[in-house]
């Protein structure tokens, strides 16, 4: 299970990246017990008691204020991303309702499936493919033969040595974040039981991950460069971007992929392009179950005129 105590091990593990000369902090040569600053020297430098800031590190947070861990955040010299996950911690938010699985609205759908060029995909709150295009399977993989309760990309990243490989020397690059971007939200979402079992899994199955999710790291996720191993095509570099969906509270954002004009990796997209007729696009494989549904009545039906029903 997914440790309770998340903001104490938060503050432990950035207190523990920072030396005392980066913080301007004096030392007197001698070995010290701890790595990074000490308790003490941290809330010198947030100006706070060390008896709060220590129970602030067993995890009692009770009435601390905005302004406090500002100055905590400006010692321990968080980025934009911690600096919000230390508040979230904190002061963790309110979570919204939504549906599982995740409702797509129709025209989101007809938007991925008219980008014939490029991968793009929705994903749900926690790294959960909801939609995709055919370039989507083209390029990464056959999302319609993964089984739905794993057709997220932490299972496929952590779980999946097919991808793993197809990711090549940029696993460990990929690997990280993610870890970081599933830290990020179980800050945002703690009370997210969808997003508890995704971790839980996570750390039971793969020794990879639990390390990673013990670093403590943190980050959004906003854009960036996807670099692939395609076992058709060689080498890939796509431009990733992040698009929110504000107007769909079920669903987290859509990913847009590019390569740059000209390039061997434009060229590359082309070529999966004509040759992607055969794979499904979600919108594909939910005309294929509707297809199946309809066909089973269909017998049922039958069936039941035979029998004089």
């Amino acid at each position: 299970m997914a440790s309770q105590n998340g903001l104490g091990e938060f503050l432990k593990s950035r207190r523990a990246r920072l030396r005392p000369e980066d913080a301007g902090l004096r030392t007197y040569g001698g070995r010290r017990r701890v790595p990074g600053l000490r308790r003490e020297e941290l809330a010198q430098l947030a100006g706070v008691s060390v008896a709060y800031y220590i129970r602030l590190e067993q995890g009692n947070a009770d009435n601390v204020s905005a302004e406090i861990l500002d100055a905590i955040s400006r010692a321990l010299r968080l980025d934009a991303a911690e600096h919000a996950h230390l508040h979230h911690l904190a002061h963790p938010p309110r979570r919204t309702a939504r549906r599982n699985p995740p409702l797509l609205r129709p025209p989101l759908q007809h938007l991925l499936d008219s980008i014939t060029q490029a991968p793009a995909y929705v994903v749900g709150h926690h790294t959960n493919v909801v939609a995709w295009n055919r370039m989507t399977a083209a390029v990464f993989m056959d999302l319609a033969a993964v089984p739905p309760e794993e057709r997220t990309w932490s299972h496929q990243i952590h779980l999946n040595e097919d991808y793993r490989r197809r990711l090549g020397g940029n696993w460990e690059t990929v690997a990280r974040r993610n870890a970081a971007y599933l830290r990020f939200r179980s800050g945002q979402e703690p009370d997210d039981a969808d997003l508890r079992r995704l971790i839980d899994d996570l750390l039971a199955r793969s020794p990879g991950f639990a390390g990673l999710w013990g670093e403590h790291r943190v980050s959004d996720l906003a854009h960036g460069v996807a670099r692939i191993v395609h076992p058709g095509v060689g080498r890939l570099e796509l431009a990733f971007e992040t698009l929110t969906l504000p107007g769909d509270p079920d669903l987290s954002r859509m990913m847009l992929y590019a390569a740059e004009p000209g390039s061997a990796s434009e060229a590359a997209l082309r070529e999966l392009a004509a040759s992607s007729a055969g794979l499904l696009s979600s919108a594909d494989l939910g005309e294929r179950a509707d297809l199946g549904e309809r066909a089973e009545l269909g017998e049922q039906a039958e069936s039941g005129e035979r029998a004089g029903l």
